[in-house]
């Protein structure tokens, strides 16, 4: 049957459920008498769709409140444990595995460095290796939490690389920095992992889920407009606008910040990533006189770089001198951020600018103010006066926490039900869900 706007009762009952499922979920506990309201329903769909979600284990009472002049109204939530996720972030050093409920609580995690044992740098990320970290990590996760995979949303993965759509292979991923040409790394992933099926894989972008992450729980809610900053080994950007609610992931470390300038890991001259991401930042010390740690991997050997330029931070600090060549890196790579920065204000005027990833958590607040003087020093004047430029607040896991949210806004667009018509799904479904949630 279908109503006057060409969509059938099927839909307007998946979007009535929807709808109910989103503000519950976002907003917490509510009334049905405020879920009316809320969400533009009549009481009646209200109490028909959340008669359903009570009777599916999807939602539960969650206590009551008074009313004014009649009976205290029953409070309902989103139950936790009625279904689960799985986030992965094949990361610069490493893969890290979550297993999280609907609300987003670890409930196990597995961690499989990436170390190089060739001369290569592109070795570190050996196809083989990956998959093989992927498969038994999945594996470790599920066997930790010992829950049913039939109550599993989907895996969400978050890739260093652009991600496309090939027939026959799923989500392909280009990954030039670390030597990954069209690797069909979802058919490797269904051949490889032990799960049913009709279990969906959501694969994007790294930057992209880190920006997802932010926008949903963290440091971007409420902006209609902002851009989420991934500061690793390289650095990369999410764009979230009224015209890309959904966020887009830009390679943002690839504009050429410098003619003829260093050469990147991608192979071109001059790219931001060159001077700006921690690989490059950690070379540029060495090559200054610096010493940075032997065989250490980069995380510590960045942390070991700031100590030596800010030894007042440390524990034994007091007294120490800074590092002046390690201090001249930095405020060197701060500027080249900033003039990073200053391209993605200019071009977006965005209301926000988060940086997250692990350097950029490592570098703190501290080194985010030069990088926010030399940004709004290179800007326009009137989109710099606009922008707020901060930390994100998810932390490390934020990548994993954006890749676990893709097969939750999968669920969300199917009303809270589960794949049913076998492993893939269109797209647009689940970044509908994304875009719409972004826009509120």
């Amino acid at each position: 049957m279908e109503v006057r706007s060409g969509r059938t009762v099927r839909d307007l009952r998946r979007e009535n459920r929807a709808a109910v499922l989103q503000r519950l979920y976002f907003d917490g506990p509510s009334s049905r008498f405020a879920l009316g309201p809320a969400t533009g329903l009549s009481s009646g769909s209200v109490s028909n769709v959340v008669a359903e979600l009570v009777a599916e284990g999807l939602v539960e009472e969650a206590g009551s409140i008074d009313s004014a002049g009649g009976r205290p109204r029953t409070l309902l939530r989103v139950r936790p444990d009625s279904h689960y996720m799985i986030g992965i972030d094949i990361g610069e050093t490493r893969v890290r595995i979550e297993l999280l409920d609907l609300t987003l609580t670890e409930l196990a995690r597995v961690e499989k460095p990436l170390a190089a044992d060739g001369p290569r740098r592109v070795d570190r990320y050996d196809v083989g290796v990956v998959v093989e970290h992927l498969r038994t990590g999945v594996a470790e996760v599920l066997d930790r939490s010992r829950i049913a995979t039939d109550r599993l949303l989907g895996v969400g993965i978050g890739v260093p690389g652009i991600v496309a759509e090939a027939p026959g292979e799923g989500a392909v991923v280009h990954g030039q920095t670390i030597g990954w040409n069209a690797v069909p790394l979802e058919r490797l992933l269904r051949e490889s992992v032990r799960l049913p099926e009709d279990v969906p894989y959501y694969i994007d972008n790294g930057a992209r889920t880190l920006g997802q992450a932010e926008m949903w729980f963290g440091a971007g809610r409420g902006a209609r407009s902002a851009v989420v900053v991934l500061f690793g080994s390289g650095v990369g950007a999410c764009v979230v606008t009224d015209d890309l609610g959904q966020g887009r992931a830009v390679e943002w470390g690839h504009l050429t910040v410098r003619v003829r300038g260093r050469r990147c890991r991608c192979g071109a001259l001059g790219c931001l990533e060159a001077y700006a991401g921690a690989e490059a930042l950690l070379e540029r010390w060495r090559e200054a006189g610096g010493r940075p740690l032997a065989d250490a991997d980069e995380e510590t050997a960045l942390t070991a770089m700031l100590t030596a330029a800010y030894p007042e931070d440390g524990a034994d600090g007091a007294g120490a001198e800074p590092d002046a060549t390690a201090l001249a890196v930095l405020e060197e790579t701060a500027e080249y951020l900033g003039a990073g920065f200053s391209d993605l204000i200019n071009l977006f005027q965005p209301e926000r600018i988060l940086v997250g990833g692990w350097a950029g958590l490592q570098l703190g607040a501290r080194f985010l103010d030069s990088v926010r003087a030399y940004a709004t020093s290179y800007a326009l004047d009137h989109p710099a006066a606009h922008v707020r430029i901060g930390l994100g607040m998810l932390g490390p896991d934020a990548v994993t926490v954006g890749a676990a949210a893709l097969p939750l806004a999968g669920f969300f667009a199917r009303g809270g039900r589960q794949v049913e018509a076998g492993p893939r799904e269109t797209a647009p479904a689940w970044r509908t869900a994304l875009r719409g949630r972004a826009a509120q």
